[in-house]
């Protein structure tokens, strides 16, 4: 990997300017969100062979209210709009795609890459969206006018990655993060195209990042079991935290999650472990144990659970709660005040992707590799709805419109949209 640590030159920026009030694009008006007809479930395509007549078979066969089968090869990634009812997907047809959730209907293609596309991401204001690719490439493209999200134009292409394993917008700002196989990570601002910053520190692919929740710093984990915690304006670590370290040795690190605080980060890693880590201290405060042994963990979200069973103020003011899914078909949930393990959560197969309520923090949705999602109750572990309708695994999964439903990508080449609850 080493040999694909060029150095690069670091551009100049302006202190003042990263992440000043104004920089920050104005919030998109509201109205843009058209409720979903109730009906366009009626209009979903053929249902999987063997799907019966009767009402019970179809709910159980396939209960989503809306398909989008345009890419026919396995899609690796969706995500949702902040607002709008548009998803982003992506996949091995080296397409991305725009699409509307109520209809099922192209809004754009997005082309230019010349391998799978492996990540997408809209920006936080819903005004751009970007698409990395295995090809290194990363794409972005915006919203042109302002009566509806219906036209878009390419905007700018940023190269720089080997290959592309990860994108992450700013939280409040026109920045975009992304991930490489070739262990750096990569800042751009947009809509110049300028990089910000290239971090040179890890030794092995770079599988996870994030920005934390208050924006101010950056904390990306390698599959050479290397967390490193970074300010946006300096290409120097403010922390590193490396296998050497016995508590930290998780054999690669997989699956990565920030409190709302901005203060913890949960780990996991290839071989089922899982590490709290205080990013104001720089160390390991505790390990988890619950996973099978040797089943990587994929997925980790934080859980607000405050004031239900069981819970009380309490549970957010120190350490919170936190899911973890693995490959052992697990999601666990964490109190992580007393390092208990409150409740587990069974899927048949991998856990593939968490995603938590935005305005019902105890709701949680799991997608997983036996082609199934789940919406659960967090304060009690209660399954509240299987979502059926993949004939193949779930590759990735996002909450939209405020969390009413969840839209998934299939390794069968198709995206379905469900409703949450």
């Amino acid at each position: 990997m080493a040999s694909h640590q060029h150095q690069h030159e670091e551009e100049e920026i302006d202190e003042e300017e990263y992440l000043q009030e104004g920089d920050v694009a104005a919030e998109v008006p509201e109205g843009d969100d058209e409720p979903m007809d109730e009906d366009d479930g009626d209009e979903v395509g053929d249902l999987p062979e063997g799907a019966g007549g009767g009402e019970d078979d179809i709910v159980w066969e396939d209960n989503s209210i809306q398909h989008f089968p345009e890419h026919r090869k396995s899609v690796f990634v969706v995500a949702m709009h902040p607002t709008a009812p548009l998803a982003v997907s992506g996949g091995e047809d080296e397409l991305g795609y725009i699409w509307n959730v109520a209809d099922g209907e192209t809004v754009v293609k997005l082309t230019g890459h010349t391998d799978s596309v492996s990540a997408a991401a809209f920006s936080s204001d819903g005004e751009m969206v970007a698409t990395g690719g295995m090809d290194g490439k990363v794409r972005v493209w915006r919203r042109v006018g302002t009566e509806n999200y219906k036209t878009w134009e390419f905007l700018t292409e940023l190269q720089g990655p080997d290959e592309v394993m990860w994108l992450r917008w700013h939280p409040k700002g026109p920045v975009l993060l992304a991930g490489s196989n070739d262990s750096t990570v990569w800042l751009w601002q947009l809509p110049s195209g300028n990089t910000m910053q290239v971090f040179a520190g890890h030794t092995g692919p770079v599988q996870c990042g994030e920005f934390t929740p208050d924006g101010k710093r950056i904390v990306t984990a390698c599959a050479d079991n290397t967390l490193i915690y970074w300010d946006p304006r300096s290409p120097t670590p403010v922390f590193k935290l490396t296998a050497t370290n016995a508590r930290f040795n998780l054999d690669g690190i997989t699956a990565l999650a920030i409190n709302p605080a901005s203060t913890l980060a949960v780990v996991g890693g290839a071989a089922g472990g899982v590490r709290v880590v205080s990013l104001s201290k720089g160390e390991v405060i505790t390990a988890l144990g619950s996973h099978a042994e040797g089943e990587s963990v994929e997925a980790a979200a934080f859980v607000n659970i405050v004031g239900t069973i069981g819970g009380s103020a309490a549970s957010t003011a120190g350490g919170g709660t936190v899911v973890t899914g693995a490959t052992d078909g697990k999601a666990c949930i964490w109190d992580l005040n007393t390092n208990r393990l409150r409740t587990t959560l069974e899927h048949e197969d991998s856990v593939t992707s968490l995603m938590v309520h935005p305005s019902k923090p105890h709701i949680i949705v799991s997608g997983s590799a036996d082609k199934s999602l789940r919406t659960w109750d967090a304060r009690s572990g209660t399954l509240i709805r299987e979502h059926k309708g993949h004939q193949g695994p779930i590759m990735s999964a996002a909450l939209g419109l405020g969390g009413d439903i969840v839209v998934s990508a299939g390794d069968d080449g198709v995206c379905l949209v469900f409703d949450t609850e």
